[in-house]
This record gives structure tokens, C-alpha cells and sequence, in this order.
């Protein structure tokens, strides 16, 4: 089979690509601009475009499918010679069902989390030699793709994002999966470019619940006040509800234990959110048939996903994280953990508002009060993101304002954010950096070296 990706250089879209190849199709693929790591493994693949840009000319009937990236347009040149020549196509989430839809599929919703709880079940399945297919946001370490198929799976394990699916097809990313078996682990609003209320928001997870498939199960979690409403207000019937809380555990100097019926178990993850996702992660391996034993056994291995409170570096008195978190709620939960997981230390946490809500003066005030476990706080936004993202221009005052602390500093310029931080006396303070783009381009792991390597002098 021949398949043809439209902006084949986003970070789903490339290794949605690498994935088929992998499984024998034929595959290539046009982008307008493709960045590292994108390039570099579409490269080692092979897969990288032969051209730059779109060029109608390779799209011909020889091509028997066409994957849209949301990256591109609607009027994209490729896409109208595609649509004239009838050849079908297909969205991410479209072409991952088709892949998917003769197995038992997991999905995992939420606004938050959901990356974490993929991540651990994909752990828990690897560690029990169960085979299976899965797609997820963040580079797992033991796995080379986030997306990968076979032919012998039973299961399909995949992370659901509440996005749009692409430019011809405005419903959400996760309408399109039908799960055997459905995650909720939050619902806090997001996304106001698409959602513009939180009523509009809050519908499309109840939207989600019709999609399980009859017989199924919905695992969701009843710490959340917001899905638990929805989750009670739902009519179905003819699905399992099976509700979860977060796991019973006991935070030490440095280091977090689940209590369980059998003791205490040494976590490589820490924070009251990770406690919540691994009783989610727990809920969704029993329904696929691992015991009790054996989900404690190998979730204590579990080291985290790629951004979601990586340790970039340490010393003895020093730690440095680097977290994707974007929504309040998780700006809240990670500043909480990393402050919680030793709380004689002090913390700096430094946010960048990248997303088109984050940037939007309207939402801004989402974000009251969710750096106030940090000891030092520092804001920083790229005026250049606003204006490609066609928003009205803020101010630093407007910040200040919305995060209600007389305790941040907001910055504009991503040098003299980076001079702030290397000025301050690193000795005991710890350092989580959230930001779900790059700080314009700032080399993170080499600042967070300097950091610890400064207090190590």
C-alpha cells in the first residue's frame, strides 16, 4: 500500500510515517518547513521529502491513501489534486482507527495526564511481554517510535487528544478512536480557540463517552470534580464505569512509596498527579488481564516520559526538571510535586506561555495562583508567538496582573531570562522549567548543566 502524508514533519505525523514504513508500506511525504528531531529521523528513514514545500505533480492514482496533517491548510495544492482524483483520505486519528480497529483499543483522555497514564501502561504491557500496538505524545525510554503496529496485537493502546482532527475535519482527535476501553483523568478547560467556553469544552468528554463501544468500560477519575459530574450525568448504560482515586502513597526525603496491601514500593515518579495516573494506568491493566503483583512490579520501574518532569540535571543540592506542562491544572500539579518531593528546598519555577490559550488575555486569569508553591517565579512569552498566532499584543503588566503574585517576573527577552536565572545563588533550589515550545530556541540541557555545575563550584 502506497500512502502519501501532507505534512509529514509534525511530531505525531513523522512518526505515524516511520511506524508504516516500519510495517511495509510505501511511504513519502511533503512538508514546508520540517525541524529537528523530525528531519534528522525522517532522514534516517529515508523518508525525508525530496522537495520543499507542496508540489501537486506527486500526487497521482498510484496512491491509494492520503494522511492530512493538521499542519497544513485546507487549500493546501496537494490536498485539491487528491480530493479531484478521489483519492481517499485520511486524518491522524482516522488512519490510526483503520490500523487499530479489529483490536481492543485503550484510550486515554483527559486534559491532563493523559500522556503519563499511556506512558505507564505501555511500561506495564512491555515489562509483562504483552504485545501491542500504541500511539503516544512523548518519547518513552525502551521504545524507539511513539507510534508503532504489528500484526499480532490484541491491543491498541493510545493517548486521545481532545483537538481538532484536521483542517477539513473540525471534531476532536479523540471522537475518532471508538474505545473498548475509555480514560477521563481531567477536564479542566482548554483550547479556547476552538472551545471558547468551558461548557463547549466540558461537552466534548461527555462526547467522548458515546464513542465507547457497547460492552466497554470507562475508567475515570472521581477526585476530578468536573468529570465525575459528567461521568454521572451520562445516560449510558450498557458500559462499565469503574472510578479511581489517587493511589495511597508516602512522600520521604527524595523519595515517594505506594502503600500497598503487601508494603511500601519504591516509585521512580513522584508528585500527588503521578499517584493519580498510575492508579488510572492500574485500573486500565486490570481490565487487559495483568494482576495486581504484577502491575506494582513493573510500575516501580517506571522512569517517565520525555517533558513530564524530565530530570535534566542534579547535584547534591541541586535538581533541574523540565515538564510540559501548559494548562492551569498541570502548571499547578507539576510546581506542587516537584515543591512536595522535598519541600526543604527552595524552587524556582520558570513557565513559558506558548499555547494560543496561554497568549490569550481573555484566559490568562486561568492561571491565578498556580506558581504559589514556588518560592521564585518567572514568566516568560515570545511577542513573536503572539503575533504569529494572530492574537492581541500583551503586556507584562497583564501577566502580572492574571497570576495575582507579587512574587514574578515576566520576561520578554529569552537572553535576559536566561541571565536571571544563572544570577541567582543555586545552592539548595531546585529549578522546573514548563514550556510546551522552547523558550526561542534556549538550549535547556545546556542551562541546566551550567545550573547544577555552578553549585557544584
Amino acid at each position: 500500500m502506497r500512502v502519501h502524508f501532507i505534512a509529514i514533519g509534525g511530531s505525531a505525523m513523522h512518526n505515524l510515517a516511520i511506524a508504516m514504513k516500519l510495517k511495509g508500506y510505501q511511504v513519502s511525504g511533503s512538508d514546508d518547513e520540517i525541524f529537528e528531531p523530525s528531519l534528522s529521523r525522517l532522514r534516517n528513514h529515508g523518508l525525508q521529502p525530496t522537495y520543499e514545500g507542496w508540489n501537486p505533480d506527486i500526487i497521482t492514482q498510484d496512491i491509494d491513501a492520503i494522511v492530512l496533517g493538521m499542519h497544513a491548510r485546507s487549500d493546501n495544492p496537494e490536498l485539491l489534486k487528491a480530493q479531484e482524483l478521489n483519492i481517499k483520505i485520511y486524518s491522524y486519528p482516522e488512519f490510526l482507527y483503520e490500523q487499530a480497529k479489529d483490536k481492543i483499543r485503550v484510550v486515554v483522555g483527559g486534559s491532563h495526564g493523559k500522556t503519563t497514564i499511556t506512558s505507564m501502561i505501555m511500561h506495564v504491557l512491555r515489562e509483562e511481554h504483552v504485545e501491542f500496538d500504541y500511539m503516544v505524545g512523548a518519547q518513552l525510554k525502551g521504545f524507539e517510535n511513539m507510534v508503532a503496529f504489528s500484526k499480532g496485537a490484541q491491543f491498541a493502546v493510545f493517548e486521545g487528544d481532545e483537538y481538532l482532527t484536521s483542517p477539513i475535519d473540525p471534531r476532536p482527535k479523540f471522537h475518532l478512536y471508538k474505545p473498548n476501553i475509555a480514560v477521563i483523568s481531567g477536564i479542566a478547560w482548554d483550547h479556547i480557540n476552538v472551545f471558547p467556553t468551558f461548557e463547549i469544552y466540558r461537552e466534548q468528554f461527555a462526547n467522548f463517552i458515546d464513542t465507547i463501544v457497547p460492552g466497554g468500560a470507562l475508567v475515570y477519575c472521581a477526585d476530578d470534580a468536573e468529570v465525575a459530574k459528567v461521568v454521572s450525568a451520562h445516560p449510558r448504560t450498557d458500559i462499565a464505569r469503574i472510578p479511581y482515586r489517587t493511589h495511597p502513597y508516602e512522600q520521604t526525603y527524595c523519595q515517594t512509596f505506594l502503600l500497598t496491601e503487601k508494603g511500601r514500593l519504591g516509585l521512580r515518579v513522584f508528585g500527588s498527579h503521578n499517584m493519580q495516573n498510575i492508579s488510572a494506568a492500574k485500573a486500565v491493566c486490570n481490565e487487559l488481564g495483568v494482576s495486581e503483583e504484577a502491575f506494582y512490579k513493573a510500575i516501580a520501574t517506571f522512569e517517565g516520559a520525555a517533558k513530564r518532569l524530565q530530570l535534566l540535571a542534579e547535584s547534591a543540592n541541586t535538581r533541574v526538571f523540565l515538564d510540559f506542562a501548559h494548562s492551569p491544572s498541570k502548571v499547578r500539579a507539576t510546581v506542587d510535586a516537584v515543591k512536595q518531593s522535598n519541600p526543604n528546598r527552595a524552587l524556582v519555577a520558570c513557565f513559558e506561555l506558548h499555547t494560543f490559550s496561554s497568549l490569550n488575555k481573555s484566559f490568562l486569569s486561568q492561571y491565578a495562583s498556580t506558581l504559589d508553591s514556588a518560592d521564585n517565579r518567572f514568566v516568560f512569552y515570545n511577542p513573536h508567538n503572539i503575533s504569529m498566532k494572530r492574537l492581541p499584543p500583551l503586556e507584562p503588566i497583564d501577566v502580572l496582573t492574571a497570576f495575582g503574585s507579587d512574587k514574578l517576573h515576566v520576561f520578554i527577552d529569552a537572553q535576559e531570562l536566561i541571565s536571571a536565572l544563572k544570577g541567582l545563588n543555586w545552592d539548595s533550589t531546585d529549578l522546573l522549567i514548563m514550556t510546551s515550545g522552547n523558550l526561542a530556541g534556549v538550549n535547556l540541557q545546556q542551562l541546566a548543566d551550567e545550573i547544577v555545575g555552578k553549585n557544584n563550584c
